[in-house]
């Protein structure tokens, strides 16, 4: 609790993943349900825990390897469906009972990542990687069954797709760099038609961090600790690069006029008027 009382603790077992590179995949809250996503080189599987207890609600092997992408809940037509992006397939569990509602294959290897959802409907959802290869997915969440070779896909891609940050959605279009690179694509969320790129982001040489946004900005984050400023646009718009000139892996965060910055060694806040 917040006095720093132990209430629950679980114990999923030894995780043994690719090359050792760890683990990523964020747990997931919605509800009283929390979502634990645990793709590794061993059994995989998802698991279900009540938040309150930590008592297993239900837990379902998965035919992955290691993955890193946390899982999207999203409610839909009166259901709540948990997507989980993987190698083998991108799947949509019924929150409720774990049922497997759709599947979709066609995601490149070691799947990072964050899906997201795309239209105002709040209808599809948006999956990507970007690892030796490129592939973006818009499945309608009304899909049931294994639609990897369906025509009903809102559209894809196979190009230019990020590895390890996640793509943003800001007004209806969709911002992406290719790979762990300053390559960056925008697309129409809505058709998945290219609205700029791929051109080069000026100030970044690669990133690992995923881009955030507020007030029409973006904000794209490299390793060498600058952040370059984007306007949320149909074109590329570079407003600022800001260089803190320390190691930056994680995403920023943004809450109110507050960007916070983690840094290989330190913890910055910087603040707007």
């Amino acid at each position: 609790d917040l006095d720093g009382n132990r209430l629950w603790e679980r114990d999923l077992g030894d995780m043994r993943t690719r090359f050792g590179w760890g683990e990523a995949s964020t747990p997931v809250v919605h509800g009283d349900s929390l979502i634990v996503n645990w793709d590794h080189e061993d059994q995989s599987f998802i698991a279900v825990l009540d938040t309150a207890t930590g008592d297993t609600k239900w837990q379902l092997d998965r035919d992955e390897v290691t993955t890193w992408a946390t899982p999207l809940v999203v409610d839909h037509d009166g259901q709540s469906q948990v997507v989980v992006c993987g190698t083998n397939r991108i799947r949509s569990y019924d929150l409720s009972n774990g049922d497997v509602l759709w599947a979709c294959g066609g995601l490149t290897v070691n799947a990072i990542p964050s899906p997201l959802m795309a239209t105002p409907d709040d209808d599809v959802v948006i999956c990507m990687s970007g690892y030796r290869g490129s592939a973006a997915f818009a499945i309608p969440l009304a899909s049931r069954g294994d639609i990897t070779d369906s025509t009903s896909l809102r559209w894809r891609l196979s190009e230019g797709t990020p590895y390890v940050p996640s793509p943003i959605l800001v007004d209806g279009r969709l911002y992406f760099t290719q790979g762990n690179t300053n390559v960056i694509t925008c697309v129409d969320a809505e058709t998945g038609a290219v609205l700029f790129g791929p051109e080069r982001l000026e100030g970044i040489d690669n990133m690992y961090a995923s881009p955030v946004a507020a007030a029409g900005r973006i904000y794209f984050t490299g390793r060498e600790g600058n952040t370059t400023v984007i306007a949320a646009a149909d074109t590329l718009e570079v407003l600022s690069v800001n260089a803190l000139g320390e190691t930056i892996d994680a995403s920023p965060a943004i809450v109110g006029n507050e960007i916070y910055l983690r840094t290989a060694g330190q913890l910055y806040c910087i603040a707007g008027e």
